[in-house]
């Protein structure tokens, strides 16, 4: 015995492509009926129309520079451009209220001078009792004066003073006669030539009673 399973969306499906069906037709018979069909087939046979561009041949160019050696370098060409470097230099400020005074030099130090030894004054000198003043003796004066004389290369004796005071006018007066007196006066000598030179003698004046 046979079974059928009975399908429910049978007769759907073949109702709708029936429907497709007669649409398909419709439209096709209102496109013979319009022109539009014949508007298509126009359409769609149309020629394709091309424009053709014309490519411009390019102008004569130059002939390319010939190969270069490797070999030898062409030489370089430095060129150094002028440069003009301008700086501004400032005026120094002026110089007011200024005194120059001269640039002293100091003398050179003496050279110094070697001592040779020499021979001093040699002079014989009278005696202190022919020379004491007798107003001294009345009146008791005594004294020590000293004198300060001179001796030229001459042998004599240029200058006579009193260095040192006795206290007493007629002492140190007669002191200086008594040098002046002097006999045999040598000047001193260095490397054996007599020079000027000076000394100081002291004249002892004392009463014989005491």
């Amino acid at each position: 015995m046979s079974v059928y399973v009975h399908d429910s969306g049978y007769h759907s499906r073949r109702a709708v492509a029936f429907v497709a069906i007669v649409v398909v037709h419709v439209f096709a018979i209102y496109a013979f009926a319009t022109g539009l069909a014949k508007r298509a087939v126009q359409f769609v046979t149309a020629p394709l129309q091309t424009d053709i561009i014309q490519v411009e041949k390019p102008k004569d160019l130059p002939p390319p520079p010939p190969p270069v050696d490797l070999k030898e370098r062409p030489p370089v060409q430095v060129v150094v451009p002028d440069i003009n470097i301008s700086v501004p230099v400032e005026a120094p400020p002026p110089i007011t209220n200024v005194t120059t005074q001269p640039v002293i030099t100091p003398p050179p130090p003496p050279k110094p001078v070697a001592v040779v030894p020499g021979v001093p004054i040699a002079a014989q000198f009278p005696a202190t009792e022919d020379y004491y003043p007798d107003a001294s003796k009345r009146a008791n004066e005594e004294g020590r004066p000293v004198v300060h004389f001179c001796v030229g290369a001459n042998n004599r004796i240029s200058s006579a003073d009193v260095a040192t005071s006795s206290g007493f006018p007629r002492l140190d007066e007669a002191a200086v006669k008594l040098v002046k007196a002097a006999e045999r006066v040598k000047a001193a000598q260095v490397a054996g030539k007599p020079v000027d030179s000076c000394k100081d003698v002291a004249v002892k004046f004392q009463l014989k009673s005491r």
